[in-house]
């Protein structure tokens, strides 16, 4: 006898789905709601393009899920087809700069994408001075005679960690081409990245500058629903799911990926229960696993220090203390050290500490004025409660006990 396939039963299952992946951050659609402003004036700057003028370099600033990268990839690929219908040579390369996130990477991606099969060497990815794979990087666009438009999402990244040098060679490209053309957008969620550049690289990129501003609960209904009529069986969303959904992802930022995660995990979630209809629970079940998978990574590779600090937040908030000031953080920090023989970092290195998991939106840190007293933050953390933080800071739970016991006795003299 036979033993059956695993999936046998999965593939049989009647799917609440009808194409998945139109639920995607990466998916193109064909129109894109509320974004008419930003699509005209990227347009009209890139039009230039068909005449084999030099469009301005742009800046797209804007928070998460705003629309910035699929907005610019909806005009490029409506750039190059027009292109090819009129007989010009325009070219679109995007490079996702926090998967690409030095120079010499970012310059070698573009160069090889430009690679003519059995002509050109590939670009090895060490090796060459970063001048020659500028060279061959102009020798490789001159050679195929077109506009070239390069796109840098979350340029702000790249910036951070590699500083402002490929900004600069970029912007400056033109003056090396001798046949084509070149123009930089740069794809921004930091409104204030370019205070780290250079000002002449800052005036070269900044020559237009546009605001994508968070798409409201409404507008992201309308995209869902866009969406959600392609995307799903018809009759398979329950009352109310896409208003949770939008309502969800606009007190974050009015973030669309955000919304488009929550409508597809949440019908995953019933299809997997073998519900027929799409409900709020399953909304909500979707919103918590959301929660918990974008944080846990963070978490987990944080440096040893650094999940000192987080551990003495979220023990001091266990055992009952709200509002924490960086003192009644540290002393448990300094008892945390102790117990797993650990050289504390002075109070000020904490404070330096305490700013970064801020950044990372790991806590809250607020400074308040204490009158004579001088200024202090007050901690809460902002770590979903149905996430087990704790354990992806330490091996064994149980070494945690004595620091409990502390910042109970600790609480209790100062109560």
């Amino acid at each position: 006898m036979s033993v059956p396939n695993i999936f046998d039963d999965l593939l049989s299952r009647k799917s609440l789905f009808k194409n998945k992946e139109i639920l995607r951050h990466d998916h193109s659609p064909r129109r894109l709601p509320h974004r008419d402003e930003e699509i005209n004036k990227i347009s009209y700057n890139l039009v230039e393009a068909l005449y084999g003028h030099i469009p301005s370099n742009m800046t797209l600033y804007g928070v998460t899920g705003a629309g910035k990268t699929a907005v610019t990839s909806y005009v490029c690929q409506h750039l190059e087809e027009k292109g090819r219908e009129k007989g010009r040579n325009v070219e679109t390369i995007m490079v996702n700069c926090r998967q690409i996130d030095t120079q010499y990477r970012v310059l070698t991606f573009i160069g090889n994408s430009l690679l003519e099969e059995h002509e050109d060497e590939e670009i090895p990815f060490t090796g060459w001075p970063t001048d020659r794979v500028m060279k061959e990087l102009v020798k490789r666009m001159d050679k195929r005679s077109g506009v070239f438009i390069i796109v840098l999402d979350e340029i702000d990244h790249l910036v951070r960690k590699a500083g402002d040098d490929l900004l600069y060679n970029l912007t400056n490209i033109n003056s090396m081409l001798k046949v084509s053309r070149a123009c930089v957008i740069g794809i921004s969620n930091d409104l204030k990245f370019t205070d780290f550049l250079d000002p002449r690289v800052k005036s070269r990129l900044g020559q237009l500058d546009i605001l994508f501003k968070p798409y409201d609960a409404q507008q992201l209904q309308d995209i869902l629903r866009q969406r959600s009529d392609a995307a799903l069986v018809e009759g398979v969303l329950g009352a109310g799911v896409i208003e949770l959904c939008s309502a969800l992802a606009a007190q974050e930022h009015g973030d669309a990926r955000c919304a488009l995660d929550l409508l597809r995990i949440s019908t995953e979630k019933a299809e997997f229960a073998g519900d027929e209809i799409v409900l709020s629970h399953h909304v909500r079940t979707a919103q918590h696993q959301i929660e918990s998978d974008q944080i846990a990574p963070v978490i987990s590779s944080l440096p040893t220090q650094q999940k000192l600090v987080l551990a003495s937040i979220l023990i001091n908030e266990h055992t009952g203390l709200k509002n924490i000031q960086t003192g009644e953080v540290y002393e448990i920090y300094r008892q945390a050290c102790k117990h797993i023989r650990q050289s504390p970092l002075t109070q000020r290195r904490i404070s330096g500490i305490i700013q970064n998991l801020d950044m990372l939106g790991l806590i809250t840190a607020r400074t308040i004025s204490r009158g004579r007293y001088g200024r202090t933050k007050e901690i809460t953390s902002s770590i979903p409660k149905n996430l087990e933080a704790i354990p992806l800071m330490v091996e064994s739970e149980e070494d945690l006990k004595p620091i409990f016991e502390h910042s109970y006795n600790h609480q209790s003299r100062l109560a």
